[in-house]
């Protein structure tokens, strides 16, 4: 037979479908643990297994989505090896010995740091757990699957890649933007996924095919490795107590063949999909065309939210250097004394400057920089949704900050030393990442073109020894002052022409180095800059506030049409005053300083209270409020500070310009502030908008979405009882009518759970009928809120808000 990975992106391959929804056909209760059944109704699970098998799933996922330790403590490796053994049964008895079985493996539950209260290494031993028991087994992959968070996966894949040696494939939920609960984009996805050297990737649950359409088209565009798709069949309705779905078997494959022609790998369902659909699915879509998986020449870096591509006709990318000690007192004095909140500084004064990426530098010999370069990488990606650069020649250093970032790093770097090489390209390898290479080796740096690319003709060779894609090396030509040296600069042009000329690679220049030395550097730096873009660089390392430069990459972007319509160009220099204004005096007092013809701009991040919540920045926030009280009052404090900065978060989450993160850093910010603000208060009667009960329904021990709209709720004056997960309906309702609430929010993940939710719903209307309800969660729709009889619907925390806002007249 034919391994996995023979297969995956060779031929057509399908998934089995919908496992919850048809295990409630067979009687599993609301709010009842699935997973057991492997153990206490086995013959159920072969059933289910064996009507996937004999309808042509070549995948079949074993009953083990949410069976980890948090949930199954010392059951867990009971209940894994039986969903596995019964699996390999139904294989040999239909004689399906062709088909793999997936250990399948969903979230933990529970929002990773700085979001949530689980460490990164503390979701990789759950998860780790999961994997050693399903690889002892005899699972023959890892199928990780309904994933929301970018970071939550990236622990789950190196669990599984640490602990057993079987194929990976990844599916993760998307919305209809093509974005993640967290904010991860479809692209940031397929980066973090191809760094981690995954066996396919794609998209599973919460949309029908229909609605998938556009985000798989994305994923292909995206994907160099085998997609994988597994719609729902529809959306979710409630019919006689019981979950049902609205797309058929004929319906699905229509919907299905479309997506198929977009290059996709594997097919199959999710919630609501029958053998029926797979079957259906298998005999027509197995007689397609196959079409082979196209590897794409794309240079990205991701951060848990965004990605950056490098090259491809697109915008040079701007990496801002001042998160560096080099020749910078402050900066140095910063990291001897833990000044996170100067370095967070930095990072957000050069995001707001037009940087697209952070390079994160903190070598002193006094500190310990592996422990500060962990801690500051962790932070940074609290407070912005910017990929970074890790900037390190120490080993430990790097390997610590690669493990726990949050996305596809570009990494500062490797050089043509074997030492080097060695040291360093294994863990790009591991981790995945964009390489720095800089072309110099054991003899320094050639003071010629052809020796320099003769040592990144060695670095791309030693890539692809360690299986590093080349399109993931990035050529840096290397910056020698024409103080010291006159030809220097023509030197590194050259070098640069001849990287993107001769080796198709993307290319790099820290740019202020040409100038040391000299005076008026800007001047120097600025046209050495125009004139190495147009040799070919893609990626400038540089002060994003000095505005001689900006002006030199929007001008130079515009005129190599790498800026459609003009547009990036346009609203940098909307302001623009010329310089025979400025001599003539008749600028305008105000003017933004970045316009102002050959000025430098200078402009540095706020520290008023209302910019550090707006930012996320929580010890800047304490300290602004207690500076605000000096001479504010706290309602005035409250009312013109606070509020508004939660607004403008709050209406950027909605227009989908600020992301989770973002929302709940900055929620966080404005709860420390609020706690300065009580304690000033003490003995003052404080407003409470309206008392909300908070709670994860029977069954559901999933308390992501919960947590984050009390949160909210909270921040926006509301006192919110939480009831924590797993709830039964009856506890619910006597809390509600024991302390006269007027709003009830309850949450659900899975499918078999939201019975429990309808049935809370029906209990609190007869038992407090004026008690409203709203409702959320990723399989919740409008429609399927209506049919349940909840009062509102909440697509996400910020509507939640709104929804009690409403029922309380604030």
């Amino acid at each position: 037979m034919r391994n996995l990975i023979d297969k995956l992106g060779s031929e057509w391959l399908f998934c089995d479908g919908g496992t919850g929804t048809l295990l409630q056909d067979k009687g599993l209760a609301g709010g009842e643990l699935p997973e057991r059944w492997n153990v206490t109704r086995p013959d159920d699970i072969y059933d289910l297994y064996t009507g996937y098998l004999n309808a042509g799933a070549d995948i079949i996922a074993t009953n083990t989505f949410g069976a980890n330790v948090l949930k199954y403590g010392d059951e867990l490796e009971d209940i894994i090896t039986a969903g596995v053994k019964i699996a390999d049964k139904a294989r040999r008895d239909t004689a399906r010995c062709d088909a793999f079985i997936g250990l399948d493996m969903g979230s933990c539950g529970k929002l990773l740091e700085p979001m949530g209260d689980m460490s990164f290494n503390e979701a990789y031993e759950i998860f780790a757990t999961t994997v050693k028991a399903g690889a002892k087994a005899g699972a023959d992959l890892i199928l990780v699957e309904t994933m929301s968070d970018l970071y939550e996966v990236k622990a789950c894949v190196l669990a599984a890649k640490e602990n057993c040696d079987l194929p990976i494939i990844v599916t993760c939920v998307f919305d209809t933007e093509g974005r993640m609960l967290t904010g991860g984009t479809v692209e940031a996805a397929v980066a973090l996924l191809e760094g981690l050297k995954v066996d396919a990737l794609g998209i599973n649950c919460s949309l029908s095919p229909a609605d998938m359409y556009p985000v798989v088209k994305r994923i292909v565009e995206a994907s160099s490795i085998p997609v994988v798709v597994n719609p729902n069949a529809g959306l979710p309705v409630v019919e006689n107590g019981k979950t049902v779905f609205t797309v058929g078997p004929e319906e699905f494959l229509f919907q299905m063949e479309e997506i198929a022609k977009l290059g996709v790998a594997v097919v199959g369902g999710c919630c609501g999909t029958t053998p029926a659909h797979i079957k259906l699915l298998h005999d027509n879509i197995s007689k397609m065309p196959f079409i082979p998986v196209v590897t794409k020449n794309k240079c990205v870096i991701s951060s848990g939210a965004a990605s950056v591509e490098i090259g491809g006709g697109n915008p040079t990318v701007i990496i801002g250097e001042r998160i560096n000690p080099t020749g910078k007192k402050r900066f140095k004095q910063a990291l001897r004394e833990n000044d996170i909140d100067y370095i967070l500084g930095e990072g957000i004064k050069q995001e707001d400057q037009g940087a697209d990426i952070l390079d994160v530098n903190v070598g002193l010999p006094e500190i310990d920089e592996p422990d500060m370069m962990e801690r500051v990488v962790k932070e940074l990606q609290s407070v912005t949704n910017l990929p970074l650069q890790i900037d390190t020649t120490d080993i430990s250093a790097l390997e610590r900050a690669l493990r726990i970032y949050n996305g596809k790093p570009m990494i500062n770097s490797v050089n043509g030393k074997m030492e080097n090489i060695e040291a360093v390209m294994p863990l790009v390898a591991k981790y995945g990442g964009v390489l720095v290479s800089l072309t110099l080796d054991e003899d320094g740096i050639p003071d010629n073109a052809d020796d320099r690319i003769r040592i990144a003709n060695k670095i791309l060779k030693a890539a692809d020894k360690y299986g590093i894609p080349r399109k993931d090396i990035v050529i840096d030509g290397l910056c020698m002052t024409i103080s010291s040296d006159t030809h220097s600069a023509v030197t590194t042009l050259e070098t640069v022409r001849r990287a993107t000329d001769e080796l198709d690679c993307n290319t790099i220049l820290g740019v202020s180095n040409i100038s040391f030395g000299l005076p008026a550097r800007e001047i120097v730096n600025s046209n050495f800059l125009t004139m190495a873009i147009t040799s070919g660089l893609t990626a400038a390392i540089i002060n994003p506030g000095c505005e001689p430069m900006m002006q030199s990459i929007t001008a130079s972007n515009a005129l190599l049409d790498r800026d459609p319509q003009c547009s990036r160009f346009i609203e940098r220099n909307a302001d623009y005053i010329p310089y025979a204004k400025l001599a003539a005096g008749e600028a305008v007092q105000g003017a933004d300083a970045g316009s102002k013809g050959s000025q430098v701009q200078g402009t540095s991040s706020s520290n008023t209270l209302f910019d550090c919540v707006r930012r996320g920045l929580k010890d800047g926030a304490v300290a602004a409020t207690k500076t605000e009280l000096e001479s504010k009052d706290s309602m005035t404090i409250i009312n013109e500070e606070l509020i508004p900065a939660l607004d403008e978060v709050g209406k950027g989450f909605e227009k989908g310009t600020v992301f989770l993160p973002q929302l709940l850093m900055s929620a966080d910010a404005a709860k420390a502030a609020f706690e300065v603000i009580k304690t000033s208060m003490a003995g003052e009667k404080q407003e409470i908008k309206g008392r909300v009960i908070m709670a994860t329904v029977k069954g559901d021990i999933h308390d992501i979405g919960k947590n984050i709209v009390k949160v909210m709720l909270e921040n926006y004056g509301y006192e919110v009882i939480d009831l924590g997960k797993d709830v039964p309906p009856e506890v619910i309702v006597e809390t509600a009518v024991r302390e006269d609430i007027k709003l009830v929010g309850l949450s659900a993940l899975m499918t078999t759970t939201v019975v429990n939710m309808e049935e809370t719903i029906k209990q609190l209307k007869a038992a407090k009928p004026d008690c409203k309800t709203v409702v959320g969660g990723a399989v919740l729709t409008q429609e399927y809120a209506d049919m349940i009889g909840a009062d509102f619907y909440a697509a996400d925390a910020m509507a939640t808000v709104r929804c009690a806002d409403k029922v309380f007249g604030a």
